[in-house]
């Protein structure tokens, strides 16, 4: 089970087993959050729940065994690429894969000689962890972090995982991954659960087969889907919900008010659309700009460029950005973004600066960027072509436990140089970290390397942004739709400077957390050019 990752949204019933590989699961067995900071993307396990996590040693306290630590070899770069199986051809972007016979002790020496150089709390891995207790690299990299757990008793480091290398090219460069082009939001991962479409992907299975936004799951390949438990429904719920490969048929019950019906869907490669929605809305005092924004990667930056381009020919004076399934990526998506909201009054300030461990030297900041990096994408843009902006001094953002990592960036940098950011919705999930993604014999590691903090030196927003309004999210309504809840506490604001009432805000009882891999709650480094 840990030679290749498995989807975040899988159910399984814990074991000792699970638990050794929570790098590999995200949100199978409870394993620590995984990739969902907040409510985003955690979950509890089908079955029996596992015991509080004890609390754990000072990590700096050598063992108590006889038994000598490895060597942290400083040399570690001398053993990149040095694989057990080494690839062979050319990579996403047609370069020659790097690697050389080697061994699985290569690898790990790898593994702990780079965390140990640029890990942010290094100095917290546990002493003792031994390689020859591990038989493959996914389990020994799940060790190879701090294991303290903060005051409230989560654990300190959420966020530490892997994907073949695969798999994070097609994601970030593409936007592609195989399934029904489908995303749920769920109250839990135990029975009884609730789990209601969210996303549904213009062209995609799902959407063809006439699934919308709100439709409830009540059953996969005729199994009791709210109400099921044990391991034989649990393993074929998840084969129905999140196919391995493309051309897998299944059957999925679904509610829509008083209507049921089934749907038979083939996964195929989905190519989802970074930007979706955009519009602009008239008011009494202005147009304004609407998009909603799911994923800073590659493909985004065309599709951000063209928004802004249609808002400016439009005359647009205000903007509701709609980020509320947006769990982050590239930074530098999130510093074009920004730069196009604010403008030139933002051009070369700080957007974010890396704050890294003490072996690290500085970076310099990522700025406002006022040209196009110009991303390895299809429909890719120039790089050093000038961005189109609207110079806003405020903007509305959507928010929901959900927003994550570089779209909190986003509010923090505006913030840091002084664009009002008004946020309607939930708390955010809280993610100030992020990675610099690192590719060794085709498994690609993500490790926390530094803290992000504004142009003001502000990242203390480990328990997420605060919203302006608290709003509960509306999957009874289109997003764009001025009508649905959240888009319309946001124009009502806008107005009135005045938060709807609880009673027009339709506060939900039951919090609902998406379910998306880690890799959609990140925030990614630029690697130097």
């Amino acid at each position: 089970m840990s030679s290749r990752y498995a989807h975040p949204g899988r159910l399984a019933v814990f074991s000792h087993v699970a638990a050794s590989v929570c790098a590999a699961l995200v949100l199978l067995s409870g394993c620590g959050g995984g990739g969902g900071g907040s409510s985003a993307s955690t979950g509890a396990p089908v079955g029996n729940t596992p015991a509080p996590p004890s609390v754990p040693t000072d990590p700096t306290t050598p063992p108590t065994t006889a038994t000598p630590a490895d060597p942290i070899p400083t040399d570690f770069m001398n053993y990149q690429n040095l694989c057990a199986k080494p690839r062979t051809g050319v990579d996403a972007q047609g370069y020659a894969f790097p690697d050389r016979q080697g061994t699985l002790q290569d690898e790990m020496k790898f593994l702990r000689g780079w965390s140990d150089r640029y890990y942010l709390w290094y100095d917290e891995i546990p002493t003792t962890i031994r390689m020859a207790d591990y038989t493959n690299t996914l389990d020994y990299f799940a060790a190879l972090k701090t294991p303290a757990l903060t005051a409230a008793g989560k654990p300190k480091d959420r966020f530490h995982f892997t994907y073949t290398t695969a798999e994070w090219d097609a994601l970030s460069r593409a936007g592609e991954e195989v399934g029904y082009g489908l995303t749920w939001s769920r109250n839990s991962a135990t029975a009884p659960r609730t789990w209601l479409a969210s996303i549904v992907e213009p062209g995609s299975p799902a959407a063809n087969a006439g699934i919308k936004r709100g439709d409830m799951l009540t059953a996969v390949d005729g199994i009791d889907f709210v109400n099921a438990t044990g391991s034989t429904n649990v393993d074929a719920i998840n084969a129905g919900l999140f196919p391995d490969n493309a051309g897998e048929s299944h059957r999925l019950s679904i509610q829509r008010g008083t209507t049921k019906f089934d749907v038979t869907l083939v996964s195929q490669v989905v190519a989802s659309d970074s930007v979706k929605n955009t519009k602009v809305i008239d008011t009494p005092t202005g147009k304004v700009g609407y998009l909603s924004f799911e994923n800073h990667n590659a493909v985004a930056e065309k599709q951000l460029i063209d928004a802004f381009n249609l808002f400016k020919s439009q005359g647009v004076n205000d903007l509701v950005l709609d980020m509320r399934y947006n769990g982050g990526g590239l930074l530098y998506i999130a510093s074009e973004l920004a730069y196009m909201i604010a403008g030139p009054s933002s051009a070369g300030k700080t957007f974010e600066r890396a704050v890294y461990n003490n072996k690290t030297a500085p970076d310099a900041p990522i700025p406002f960027r006022n040209t196009a990096y110009g991303f390895s994408a299809p429909n890719p843009v120039t790089a050093g072509m000038a961005l189109p902006y609207l110079g806003l001094r405020r903007v509305t953002v959507l928010t929901t436990a959900g927003t994550c990592s570089a779209s909190e960036a986003v509010i923090n940098g505006l913030r840091g140089v002084d664009v009002e950011v008004d946020i309607i919705g939930s708390q955010t999930c809280g993610k100030p970290y992020g990675f610099t993604p690192v590719d060794n014999c085709g498994t690609t590691y993500f490790s926390i390397e530094f803290q992000g903090v504004n142009a003001k030196g502000f990242g203390d927003f480990a328990d997420g942004f605060a919203p302006t309004c608290t709003v509960a999210d509306d999957l009874a309504h289109t997003l764009g739709d001025p009508a649905e809840n959240v888009l319309a506490a946001a124009l009502a604001y806008r107005a009135t400077n005045a938060c709807p009432s609880s009673g027009t805000a339709r506060a939900s009882a039951v919090q609902m957390e998406l379910v998306r891999p880690k890799l959609k709650e990140i925030s990614i480094y630029p690697q130097k050019r």
